[in-house]
């Protein structure tokens, strides 16, 4: 059954939600929503490419969780008309699992490596002569009797994915021939990936729930397809089917999604740092505590969006409420908040 295949029959029976957004993914750069800089940049890359007959430079794209750097890697294979292998970074822990994969490479291929900063430093430091050479050397024996066999392999495409640049080393960055960072989209540009994904679903979308919905996605296309899908199941079971601003707002409200987007954890560090802490600033660890989390997880799913939207701040001393976080959980700060103009550090 081919990939085309499996998507419609997926999107009908809506039975695996894996599956589901899947199938949802864009199949070509013109299917794509947003990112409209990254699209034409990409679209020059891959059509020189192709009229030059040879694998594209290989590409590195970063951003946040969500925005479609999986979607892009399979454009990028299906643009060019190849296969794709996909893997992860924690996977290649030895060098001989990237040697093993790399040298099974047809002609042309695209290799995707999701979160590629936390490859294994054997597995990387082999994989920069894959990348320059398109070789692998094959170290045979122990010790002072080891002998590398250099073994050619098929030239290919590299498409790396990272939410984290900076955790990357400047020798493999500096290997990728293109580069790009895909930036939270819009809320005009959210509405447009819920329209297509309705469309696909078969759910009767109106524009003002699209609007409702698009707004709490946290500028982000899976968010917003998550929440389409719930919303469609509340439609379904307790109105009418049709989503519109009301029942949008009724179904959000029941998955504990604010106006803003907050979910369940988002609102639980906000009111601990608020209510609990006068509004910091207090460190990173005394935060997670008091919420009942682990301090990477309030670091990476949580924190990021609440300093995006200005709601916290990170400073030297600890994390600090804005003005803005009391506003919206309907307070008044005790007195002059203490925020910095910058980011000026980390505070554990």
């Amino acid at each position: 059954m081919t990939a085309e295949h499996v998507s419609e029959v997926t999107v009908e029976a809506g039975d695996d939600e894996r599956l589901v957004e899947a199938a949802l993914r864009p199949r070509r750069l013109d299917e794509f929503v947003g990112q409209e800089r990254v699209r034409e940049q990409l679209q020059l890359v891959l059509e020189s490419a192709k009229r030059r007959g040879r694998p594209p430079d290989h590409v590195l794209l970063s951003g946040a969780p969500g925005l479609g750097k999986t979607s892009l890697a399979m454009i990028i294979a299906a643009e060019l008309g190849t296969g794709i292998r996909v893997t992860s970074g924690p996977a290649l822990e030895r060098a001989g699992d990237l040697a093993a994969l790399v040298s099974s490479l047809q002609e042309g291929e695209v290799l995707f490596i999701d979160e590629i900063h936390r490859i294994a430093r054997p597995a990387e430091e082999l994989l920069y002569v894959a990348m320059e050479d398109f070789r692998v050397d094959v170290i045979v024996g122990k010790g002072p009797g080891a002998t590398a066999i250099p073994l050619e392999v098929m030239p290919f495409t590299l498409v790396g994915a990272t939410t984290r640049a900076g955790l990357l080393t400047g020798p493999l960055r500096d290997r990728f021939g293109f580069t790009a960072h895909m930036e939270p989209y819009s809320p005009e540009e959210l509405e447009r990936v819920l329209e297509r994904s309705a469309g696909l679903l078969g759910v009767d979308l109106q524009s003002d729930g699209g609007h409702e919905i698009a707004g709490r996605s946290r500028g982000t296309p899976r968010i917003a397809n998550r929440l389409l899908r719930r919303v469609r199941d509340y439609a379904e079971v307790r109105a009418d089917g049709v989503v519109t601003r009301a029942i949008a707002r009724a179904a959000l409200a029941v998955y504990d999604v604010d106006e803003l987007g907050l979910d369940r954890l988002d609102r639980a560090v906000l009111e601990a740092l608020v209510k609990r802490f006068g509004g910091g600033p207090v460190g990173l660890s005394t935060l997670a505590v008091a919420v009942s989390e682990e301090p990477e997880t309030v670091e990476e799913v949580a924190e990021p969006f609440l300093v995006r939207t200005g709601l916290v701040q990170r400073t030297p001393r600890g994390r600090v409420a804005t003005p803005a976080a009391w506003a919206h959980l309907g307070l008044r700060p005790p007195g002059p908040v203490d925020v910095l103009p910058l980011d000026l550090g980390d505070a554990v």
